[in-house]
């Protein structure tokens, strides 16, 4: 175990700035997931991390120890990747001993360390057999215990679920947590996936344009956004957002006006007269009959004009003048398309964003 550092680390590709003076500490044992939309940079961090690219700038510290130029081989690190990368012609023994064999370990400690990874992951009863014999998933727990074979200082995963299917990688969320927590390395995980993020992570580093964008708890993501980016990026389905000027103690958007709690009006009041990005995600939106009696709540009316059935939720597109409204509201209840519809914001769960930096106001 040990703690990883990332001191104002720069990549380039040509004139494409991958990687934009990150700063970054994965405490000691700490699981901590990179996560943002396709081409963010959290690849190449993680490449970088591992040695696999060089940085133009900045410095990589794996505690106290300067890695930034040190080949791969050198760092202890072990990498599970998209693509499970086991050796068809090799058993499941043999894939998972073979970086202890170049390590030249002593046979019997290469037994014994297989043994240990294999019941770990649960497919010790499985050997003998060779990858075309195995499923998806056990090829990528052979991927996984080859990783941890060797008792790496850090791990690294690049999408390691991708290619499950949706019941599988459920279950291995939960195991590969599980062993995480276990064995206590320093895992960096990437993922484009939300849901993976936040079932996983400890710490969750959300990435866009090669920048950081907001470090925290999954729940501080997901309840405290610092930033427009995180708050759309976050949330299933996402956070509905609106453009309204802020005139005394009022957010008129146009099509509507929503009043603001009174202990928000402070932070608002250099904002009056001025245009803000509101945003509240449609959980927290209600109909009447399921309105919880603890929310401060403020109603609107409007016409729905899509309806998406998911089972144990339905999903309301909720039109008021030209503004779409998503709400989330219990599956058994019935919502006819056309029809008028009354819906209530909890106004204690509304974000407001300054419209030119982004940044969260509320």
């Amino acid at each position: 175990m040990v703690e990883v550092r990332l001191v104002n680390l720069t990549k380039r590709f040509g004139k494409v700035v991958a990687v934009n003076n990150v700063n970054l500490t994965i405490r000691d044992g700490e699981f901590i997931v990179l996560l943002g939309p396709s081409g963010c940079g959290k690849t190449t961090t993680l490449r970088c991390i591992a040695g696999l690219e060089i940085p133009e700038e900045g410095k990589i510290y794996f505690g106290d120890e300067e890695v930034t130029f040190l080949p791969p081989k050198d760092r202890n690190i072990s990498m599970v990747f998209q693509s499970y990368a086991v050796w068809p012609h090799m058993s499941v023994y043999d894939n998972i001993a073979f970086p202890l064999k170049i390590k030249k370990y002593q046979e019997n400690e290469i037994k014994e360390k297989v043994h240990w990874a294999a019941t770990l992951l649960r497919i010790d009863d499985l050997l003998d057999r060779y990858p075309h014999q195995l499923s998806g998933g056990q090829r990528q727990r052979v991927a996984v215990a080859r990783a941890i074979v060797v008792e790496p200082r850090v791990l690294l995963m690049d999408e390691p679920l991708s290619n499950l299917d949706a019941l599988l990688r459920v279950l291995m969320r939960s195991e590969l947590k599980k062993l995480q927590k276990r064995i206590k390395v320093t895992t960096i995980y990437v993922t484009h996936d939300q849901v993976e993020a936040m079932t996983m992570a400890d710490r969750v580093a959300v990435m866009n344009e090669g920048k950081i964008m907001q470090v925290g708890t999954p729940e501080e993501i997901y309840y405290k956004p610092e930033n427009l980016f995180v708050a759309g990026f976050i949330g299933s389905p996402r956070m509905n957002f609106f453009d309204a000027t802020y005139t005394e103690g009022f957010l008129d958007a146009g099509d509507f006006k929503i009043k603001i709690a009174e202990e928000y009006k402070d932070f608002l009041e250099k904002y009056e007269g001025k245009t803000v990005t509101v945003g509240i995600r449609p959980e927290n939106i209600y109909v009447p009959e399921r309105a919880p009696s603890d929310a401060l709540l403020y109603g609107l009316e409007g016409e729905v004009d899509f309806v998406e059935k998911l089972g144990s939720d339905t999903i309301v597109h909720v039109k008021i003048g030209n503004t779409i409204i998503l709400a989330k509201i219990p599956g058994s209840l019935t919502v006819d398309f056309g029809s008028k519809l009354k819906i209530l914001l909890d106004l204690k769960q509304i974000h407001i964003f300054d419209k030119k930096t982004t940044k969260a106001v509320i």
